[in-house]
């Protein structure tokens, strides 16, 4: 018996055990049914015990193959992560991960002045409101929104976050929004980026929570819609500023009360602390730095 098993038969096996099914694993392969059948029979052989349960247009995971997957699988990830990153490290790709909403507010604006102080760099942009995973994601550098505490993570705070209410000037005129409590005839946006409302209202008006819990909302998923919908006089949103720069600029919004709420999240650079940052790497950790810092 070889010491190392046949290892396009370990790669078809777990595609079959992460898809549920020798046809999708299959489409994702390239080949046919038949032909991953074949290589987890093979695999199967070489360790001398059986995979799956094979049933009429259905395979079960036996306890010995998830007990097996769940070993083989990290090590997997790892070999497709460690290659994707020696393949593109020659062409001197960087690839960063952030949020929908900062990067489209506040990344997107600047993007440009980034590349062109780095021309030799190709940036490879790709917008979640998921956790990055670096162990799985072809992922180098990230922004997080979050508490800043992940002991695998090297974690650079770039900026605190607040949240204020924002609606535009014909929104707050309609509505005569002077205080905090006169929300209460208005209609407030809520997003999963921040979903701190009741906290502001608590913190900066008078009313009980069933009048808070009371008060018409709409739900978004994210927070760029949030903000579109408050530039179109629907509500009012809370949200960073950071996030509506430009709309204040351009006078669509308005901070009616100037009520600030401090958050124990903030916006956060991370990598594994593991991962030896390439130049170009670096690049962009010092550009968020530099640019983040002067301007908060």
């Amino acid at each position: 018996m070889r010491p190392i098993p046949p290892l396009k038969a370990v790669v078809a096996t777990e595609a079959a055990m992460r898809c549920g099914s020798f046809t999708l694993a299959a489409d994702e392969l390239g080949v046919t049914p038949g032909a991953v059948g074949q290589q987890v029979q093979k695999l199967e052989d070489w360790l001398g015990v059986a995979l799956f349960v094979r049933q009429i247009r259905q395979v079960t995971p036996t306890a010995e193959g998830l007990a097996y997957m769940a070993q083989i699988q990290p090590a997997l990830a790892e070999i497709v992560h460690a290659s994707r990153r020696l393949r593109e490290r020659k062409h001197k790709a960087v690839r960063l991960s952030m949020p929908p909403s900062f990067a489209a507010k506040w990344f997107a604006p600047r993007m440009a002045d980034f590349l062109q102080a780095h021309p030799g760099i190709a940036l490879n942009l790709s917008t979640s409101t998921a956790l990055v995973d670096f162990e799985l994601d072809a992922v180098d550098l990230a922004i997080r929104h979050f508490d800043g505490l992940d002991p695998q993570l090297s974690v650079q705070l770039l900026c605190p976050d607040e949240v204020r209410a924002y609606c535009s000037p014909a929104y707050a005129r309609k509505w005569r929004l002077k205080r905090p409590d006169d929300l209460q005839s208005a209609t407030l946006l809520h997003n999963t980026l921040h979903p701190h409302w009741a906290a502001w209202l608590a913190r900066f008006g008078k009313l009980s929570d069933g009048q808070i819990e009371a008060i018409a909302g709409i739900q978004f998923d994210q927070s760029l819609m949030a903000i579109e919908a408050a530039v179109r006089a629907q509500g009012v949103v809370l949200t960073s500023a950071i996030l509506v720069e430009t709309e204040i600029a351009n006078g669509l919004l308005v901070d009616p009360f100037g009520k600030a709420m401090p958050l124990s999240h903030g916006y956060y650079l991370v990598h594994p602390k593991s991962a030896q940052l390439q130049a170009g790497e670096l690049a962009l950790k010092q550009w968020f730095a530099s640019n983040m810092t002067m301007e908060n």
